[in-house]
């Protein structure tokens, strides 16, 4: 009986966790990955040298062919077609797809989305979920469908929410596992399993039209994270948990860039003016004014160009910075 044969899409380090595992899972399994389609190599450090992206990387390192293409027009589809997939898995790949291209599959495309669509459509759903505060995070795998992230629901899955998780340890962990990784593979597994195989004939399981509000996501940019020492302490600590790795969020003191990477709300009030720096408590962190009579404390930062420190490390080189007004 013929193996499903799939292409993989997919480009960051989340992306190619999963990408491992199905790997692993397709040793044991009737399907196997005959081929992964990633960005380009993206120049990276000082002396920019040309990087695969994560999930070229874990392809090459298991022999699977790796493809790339600036656009997925005709030369793509002639690149492809010769590996015969029937069906196309995609996470966090950040290109669209078009009907000729979706046409090769016999299956179609399917795409592993971090939230419980039609909530948080686009390219930023579990920044979303952390800015607003959310409970819970869901899973979805959907058919790929010509308009962003409107196709049916194949299979969904909700994790709880502690309070503390940063947009980095719920999609690349350790590096190694993750909690969307994690529960992004168990449903693409369980999807798998579910592909009904007749004499090499396969048909996926049946699908549901997204029901409820819709909601969108927006690409977020780099002046997104600074911080407005106006808001509460606690949207404070969800924007820098959301904006973990990247941008990051900053303020400014004396002219000087600053990098607030981790800390946690409070229960202390201030009558002080937001974002001034509160007398230091070295048991705890740095306290900082913020709106609403709130504090944030600081227990990581990092100047302009040096490395990150924690708390006490910092204060140790910070002259004047108790009173100083961040902003």
């Amino acid at each position: 009986m013929s193996k499903l044969k799939i292409l993989y899409a997919g480009s960051p380090i989340a992306s190619a966790i999963v990408l491992r595992n199905l790997i692993e899972e397709s040793k044991k399994a009737d399907f196997e990955i005959v081929g992964v389609l990633t960005n380009p190599p993206a120049s990276r450090g000082r002396h920019k040298e040309l990087i695969p992206t994560e999930v070229a990387q874990c392809a090459e390192k298991n022999g699977i062919q790796v493809f790339f293409f600036d656009h997925l027009k005709e030369e793509a589809r002639n690149a492809l077609a010769p590996l015969g997939a029937d069906l196309m898995i995609c996470f966090d790949y950040g290109k669209i797809f078009g009907p000729k291209f979706l046409a090769l599959f016999p299956l179609g495309g399917i795409n592993l989305h971090p939230s419980m669509l039609p909530k948080y459509r686009g390219c930023t759903p579990v920044p979303a979920a952390i800015l607003n505060g959310d409970e819970s995070l869901g899973i979805s795998v959907q058919k790929l469908a010509l308009k962003t992230d409107e196709g049916d629901i194949l299979a969904r899955a909700q994790v709880p929410l502690s309070g503390d998780e940063t947009t980095q340890s719920l999609m690349d962990g350790d590096g190694k596992t993750s909690v969307v990784t994690s529960e992004g593979t168990k449903l693409l597994i369980h999807l798998l399993r579910a592909v009904k195989n007749d004499g090499g004939s396969f048909a996926l399981p049946e699908a549901e039209p997204q029901s409820g509000e819709s909601s969108y996501t927006p690409f977020i940019k780099k002046d997104d994270g600074v911080i407005d020492w106006n808001k509460d302490a606690a949207e404070i600590d969800r924007q820098i948990r959301a904006y973990t790795p990247w941008p990051l969020s900053s303020t400014e003191c004396n002219g000087t860039k600053l990098l607030i990477l981790k800390g946690f709300v409070s229960d202390k009030k201030s009558d002080k003016a937001p974002g001034t720096v509160l007398p230091y408590q070295k048991s705890t962190g740095i306290e900082i004014a913020c709106g609403n009579g709130t504090v944030y404390v600081a227990t990581e930062l990092q100047w302009q160009a040096k490395k990150a420190m924690d708390y006490k490390s910092f204060m140790n080189g910070a002259r004047n910075f108790i009173d100083s007004v961040l902003g």
